[in-house]
């Protein structure tokens, strides 16, 4: 084991830990038994925005060599892999079988046992909730280095829902039954509408989103007064064959996401900036059409536009970004709007800014989806960020919202509490399948987990 820097996706809080590569599960079972007081975390792709899988002092399980398909029922349809594999991966492999997940995040680049520790959630929560409501059983190794096999129906649902969303307390996930949906085609119909303001954003995604199965919306967080929160909103459904013309037909089910470059290094300065990011909230609503229906799209265009470069973290320059993701209920709309207000008023500029509406949440006492109005801005670091993003807290805690774990990487133990107020539901769970605390993040212990 050799000293290692790992940090989020944000880069913003590095530090450094031992990791460990385990070939089998006697492997993970050893290094569980040789953690010392700074315990161990299971880590993927490095994906999080914040610090939920490192772990300062301790060990770390880098488990993305176990990205084994160890069975496809086609019949169900489902997919057992190992919980290393990407989703990127899995994709790739199912589309050729006219299969697809039920729910795909943002980024492609996120391990299945990533998936389940976070709870990930795609445009699609309003029809089909979030990616644990399709885990169907999955092997789970304790802290005692025993294994247990959860589902949510077996003997204990308690266990199975802390994990779901439990950023990976409970246990280490080692494999993992998911359930899959047939498709026709990895194509996407999609519609596209500009909105000039921020409520008429709003009122469209209510009146409309029912008719999609995927929904989000760009909007501007540069621009205020009557403008704000001018958006692009993008909606779709799965195309079939029909919808398609001669030419892809007869590559229907090809996986056409290419990646056309990457940011090759890290940046000595930010290229995202006030100036830069005004620049481009206005370009990119300029350029959106108007009104725009059943435009065929890939899966790159309609699902992962940041995944056509690759380390596009890298562009925030050496202090990185914090992302912030929130949600408020749905009759909240007045603390949505004074939020949006304060950000585009604080002089802290967001390119990145994406609205959804979730529907019903799962049983997760720490899953983040909650019926209502979410909206994620990527906030370059630098003087006063922690200020408006405590003032952001305040406003969601009063509106009975929660932020992402996610995607965090400064929020306080005191804020959680009034964030989750089923989190003791999960601390007794952890407490009782891991007494001694030996799964230990530098999350957990900035939020006393």
């Amino acid at each position: 084991m050799t000293g290692t820097y790992l940090k989020g996706w944000g880069g913003t809080s590095p530090t450094v830990a031992d990791v460990v590569r385990p070939n089998d599960r006697e492997a993970i079972r050893r290094t569980i038994a040789a953690a010392g007081p700074r315990g161990t975390i299971t880590r993927g792709l490095g994906r999080s925005y914040g610090d939920p899988a490192q772990n300062a002092g301790g060990t770390v399980l880098d488990l993305t060599g176990w990205d084994a398909i160890l069975d496809v029922d086609t019949r169900a349809p489902s997919v057992r892999v190992q919980a290393g594999i990407s989703i990127d991966c899995l994709l790739r492999a199912m589309l050729p079988l006219g299969l697809w997940l039920p729910v795909v995040p943002g980024t492609r680049q996120v391990t299945v046992g990533g998936a389940i520790a976070a709870d990930v959630h795609g445009k699609n929560h309003h029809v089909d909730g979030s990616f644990g409501n399709h885990v169907e059983s999955m092997d789970l190794m304790l802290a005692s280095g025993d294994i247990v096999t959860l589902s949510p129906g077996d003997d204990d649902p308690a266990l199975f829902w802390a994990t779901i969303g439990g950023m990976g307390l409970t246990g280490i996930v080692l494999e993992a039954t998911v359930r899959l949906k047939r498709v026709e085609t990895s194509y996407f119909v999609v519609d596209t509408e500009r909105t000039p303001d921020l409520a008429t954003l709003l009122e469209r995604l209510v009146s409309g989103d029912s008719a999609y199965t995927y929904s989000v919306a760009w909007f501007d967080t540069a621009t205020r007064g009557d403008a704000l929160g001018r958006s692009v909103i993008t909606r779709g459904n799965t195309a079939s064959v029909a919808d398609l013309d001669p030419d892809r037909r007869g590559h229907a089910l090809d996986f056409a996401a290419s990646q056309r470059g990457r940011v090759p290094f890290n940046l000595p300065m930010s290229m995202v900036n006030r100036l830069s990011a005004r620049a481009f909230n206005a370009l990119w609503y300029a350029k959106a059409p108007r009104h725009r229906i059943g435009e065929i799209q890939d899966i790159t265009q309609f699902f992962h536009p940041l995944d056509i470069i690759g380390d596009w973290n890298r562009l925030y320059g050496p202090h990185g970004f914090c992302q912030y993701q929130f949600v408020v209920p749905d009759d909240e709309q007045a603390a949505f709007t004074a939020a949006v207000e304060q950000i585009a008023s604080s002089g802290h500029v967001s390119s990145l800014n994406v609205l959804k509406r979730f529907g019903q949440a799962n049983p997760s006492p720490l899953s983040f989806p909650q019926p209502g109005w979410t909206l994620a801005v990527d906030l370059p670091v630098r003087s006063g960020l922690d200020r408006l993003l405590s003032h952001l807290d305040s406003v969601v805690v009063a509106a009975g919202g929660r932020v992402y774990l996610a995607k965090d990487s400064r929020t306080t133990a005191t804020t959680l509490r009034h964030m989750y107020p089923r989190l003791e539901e999960f601390l007794a769970v952890r407490r009782r399948v891991d007494p001694a605390g030996v799964l230990r993040s530098d999350l957990s212990r900035r939020l006393d987990l």
